[in-house]
């Protein structure tokens, strides 16, 4: 099995499981939390994904997606259908893991202990006001900076060295990047380059939900997988391609991927089940 090693300030080694070829870490919010905040701590740098369906629907179609999905230190499970298809296997996740959570449970601990954080991405005004929200709920947190880079700057080599000339300036310990995926993941791969012991995380829309923007689903849909269909009528034009043309077919195939590799015995491969490689560390 393949086990992240814990940090002096965690008491229990965590487990990797592979789903659909996808290595998933088998922890709790609270543990993708302190480990990025750890890791800001101790300089060391650190990419969390927090990842959903359409993820790893890219990740089995696209090399892009799949190599970039790779490279992170860890990777959770952002997506109540990826719990349901672990559990289907055989080899079950505790729990979902949201970036929208993320961004509150991180800023909570580094606000406890010293680490800044940069507010990168988002609707205009989104990173600053919901820089404020999270000021007001830890009033001890350090923010670094905020950016929202124009639509189209990853066209633009320019606009991409403003980004990093003013993050590398700001020097936070932790970054949150709120964009979509892939595009936030190139930019934070671009971004570690110039800043190897900066942690980061990706957390798609949160800017706007931390604002008040955009209001998130209630908690009931959030167990019956049903907080897409929540997002979907908020914005039907946008997510109607990711959800339901994209999504709900490739659901249907991890389910029924994940039933055959628990009923076929003699199908096991590397594709589903815990990691027994060890190849990473904290």
């Amino acid at each position: 099995m393949s086990y992240i090693q814990p940090s002096t300030d965690r008491a229990r080694p965590i487990r990797r499981m592979r789903l659909m070829g996808a290595r998933f870490a088998a922890v709790t919010e609270l543990d993708a939390a302190s480990a990025i905040v750890d890791a800001a701590v101790a300089s060391r740098g650190y990419w969390i994904i927090t990842a959903n369906l359409d993820h790893l629907r890219r990740y089995r179609s696209e090399p892009m997606a799949r190599q970039l999905i790779d490279e992170a230190d860890l990777i959770v499970a952002d997506g109540t259908p990826l719990i349901w298809a672990s559990r289907l296997a055989g080899t079950p996740l505790p729990r979902r893991v949201a970036g929208s959570n993320m961004i509150w449970s991180i800023s909570r601990s580094a606000s406890h202990r010293g680490a800044s954080v940069f507010l990168l991405g988002g609707n205009p005004g989104a990173a600053e006001q919901a820089a404020q929200v999270l000021s007001h709920y830890f009033p001890g947190l350090k923010i670094a900076g905020t950016l929202c880079p124009p639509m189209g700057f990853e066209k633009e080599e320019r606009e991409l060295d403003r980004i990093q000339r003013q993050v590398r300036e700001a020097a936070p310990m932790i970054v949150f990047v709120g964009l979509p995926f892939p595009k936030q993941e190139l930019l934070i791969r671009r971004l570690r380059q110039l800043l190897p012991h900066t942690s980061f995380i990706g957390v798609g829309i949160s800017f706007s939900f931390v604002a008040g923007e955009v209001s998130r689903a209630p908690e009931w849909t959030h167990a019956l997988g049903l907080e897409w269909f929540y997002r979907l009528l908020q914005e039907p034009r946008r997510l109607v391609r990711r959800y339901v043309i994209n999504g709900l077919p490739f659901a249907f195939v991890l389910f029924a991927s994940a039933i055959r590799h628990r009923l076929c015995a003699d199908d096991k491969h590397d594709s589903w089940g815990w990691d027994k490689v060890d190849t990473s560390s904290f």
